[in-house]
């Protein structure tokens, strides 16, 4: 069975296919502005205009469909909204089944799927996103989440306010690989919960106030990521769990799984992390999850296949093991 999968949550636009054994396929357009941050109205202009030749291209690589699957949410509307249209409009034309996935499951099964992890604890890293999740009977639960902004979103704030263009986070982690000299940030975990954006208006002062680039990014990383890092400890204790799955696209920072391994060996726990290429937004994620969910009895009615830009992952019914 084949699964084509749309992915257009933000500013990533991406079609994949994949089989129940391995990923077929990765096409991926991305919106990047000019200048500045994500603008959702640009950015859904860009998908819209683009999503047409993507999936055309995609099919011409590919001998059949057997379902279509789409990123339901959570996400910017606007890039929802034509992700969501362009599934209709193919499965309709295929004549075959739809799905409609949450964004966030996706990059968990996914990470699931090409790592053999079996019941982590999952650290879900990326712009809008960041969650410490783990399975509970048939759904998976938040057990831990930030308090206002993910810790993509404030990277890419922090790299905007020094000048580096989007997408941020790879530049910080550039610059903090020359940092020599640590400097203290704001340190905020809340019980499971944590914050970043106190720690982005300390990190832009210290950078106002004369300290070269590669020190605040390399002071910022060294901060969010020990606090991502014992969230995510905290919640492999209290749910007795020996396994920790890193998923999202702040997840392919290298000092993140760094220290993250640490931790692991620790504890004398496995770490896992899928293909890099898989860590951030793509369509293959959504195409594996739309064909896992149709595997188990799921299907979406045209008429429910509206996007829920907040859409939670605990709303999931999870029928698979």
């Amino acid at each position: 069975m084949i699964s084509l999968g749309i992915e257009g949550t933000a500013w990533s636009l991406s079609v994949g296919v994949v089989d129940e054994d391995e990923v077929l396929l990765i096409e991926n357009d991305p919106y990047i502005p000019k200048e500045g941050g994500i603008h959702p109205r640009e950015a859904a202009q860009h998908h819209s205009e683009r999503i047409g030749p993507l999936i055309k291209s995609v099919l011409s690589k590919v001998d059949k469909v057997d379902v279509v699957s789409f990123s339901q949410g959570p996400g910017m509307g606007p890039c929802l909204r034509i992700v969501a249209t362009a599934a209709r409009v193919l499965s309709l034309k295929l004549g075959k089944p739809l799905v409609g996935v949450n964004h966030c499951l996706a990059h968990l099964e996914v990470g699931r799927w090409k790592t053999g992890a079996k019941n982590p604890v999952t650290l879900y890293v990326s712009g809008g996103n960041s969650q410490v999740i783990a399975r509970r009977g048939k759904r998976y639960r938040v057990f831990g989440e930030t308090l206002d902004i993910g810790i993509g979103n404030a990277l890419d704030k922090l790299a905007r306010y020094m000048g580096l263009k989007h997408p941020g986070g790879p530049r910080i982690e550039e610059l903090a690989k020359r940092g020599k000299k640590y400097h203290e940030l704001p340190y905020v975990v809340k019980g499971m919960d944590f914050s970043f954006s106190g720690m982005v208006t300390a990190a832009q002062k210290l950078y106002d106030d004369g300290v070269s680039k590669e020190d605040v990014a390399f002071s910022f990383q060294e901060t969010a990521f020990a606090m991502l890092a014992e969230v995510s400890e905290r919640a492999m204790a209290y749910l007795d769990r020996d396994e920790l799955l890193l998923v999202g696209g702040v997840g392919a920072n290298s000092r993140l799984a760094e220290m993250l391994k640490v931790m692991c060996k620790e504890r004398n726990a496995k770490f896992y992390s899928p293909p890099k290429e898989l860590m951030g937004d793509n369509g293959a994620m959504i195409a594996y999850l739309g064909l896992l969910m149709f595997k188990h009895g799921y299907e979406t009615r045209l008429e429910n296949s509206t996007v829920k830009p907040d859409f939670r992952i605990e709303e999931v019914d999870v029928s698979w093991d």
